[in-house]
């Protein structure tokens, strides 16, 4: 409760977030606005039961069931893995945490400076991805960091090539 900006003898009530809650637990949760109330606590305590309380009771109950459908991140880093139609994954280099790195280099992880990026090649198959993919997923999590894998999707992968000058063979790269 505070006072009314430019209006003498009202106040503005509003419910504040709870503490007891993250962030992503308001997420599609309808949250109740503030009203205006007259100083008068008789007719400002009746005006906030009526029209406050149950909106904020409602919200409440949302949040709480919210709260229980989504606990709370277990990891506070997460590194995004891109995984292309041909089978590569990939990361960009600046955003694994440095002490990441070593992690993926010795899980087969192969670091490309022209591209700045940790790549996954085809090559490892997909038994040979599930299992480094699992035995990376555990070593980070040993450290707090999570993993997130996108899939690039075909029209976002495909760029245009320039033709090669006449007479010369184009070199298929992977």
């Amino acid at each position: 409760m505070i006072d009314r900006p430019f209006r003498s003898r009202q106040y503005l009530v509003a419910p504040v977030k709870p503490e007891a809650f993250e962030p992503h637990h308001f997420s599609g949760v309808t949250e109740p606005n503030g009203i205006a109330v007259p100083d008068d606590p008789v007719r400002a305590a009746a005006a906030a039961t009526r029209r406050i309380l149950p909106l904020l009771r409602d919200a409440l109950a949302a949040v709480r069931h919210s709260a229980a459908a989504q606990p709370p991140p277990q990891v506070a880093r997460a590194i995004t893995l891109i995984w292309y139609e041909d089978g590569a994954l990939c990361t960009p280099y600046r955003s694994v945490p440095e002490d990441a790195r070593e992690d993926l280099r010795a899980l087969g992880f192969q670091y490309h400076p022209h591209q700045a990026a940790f790549l996954l090649p085809a090559a490892y198959g997909e038994d040979g991805h599930a299992r480094r993919l699992r035995a990376l997923v555990y070593q980070l999590a040993q450290k707090g960091i999570g993993i997130t894998l996108r899939h690039l999707s075909p029209a976002r992968a495909r760029l245009p090539v320039a033709a090669p000058p006449s007479g010369t063979v184009a070199a298929h790269r992977r």
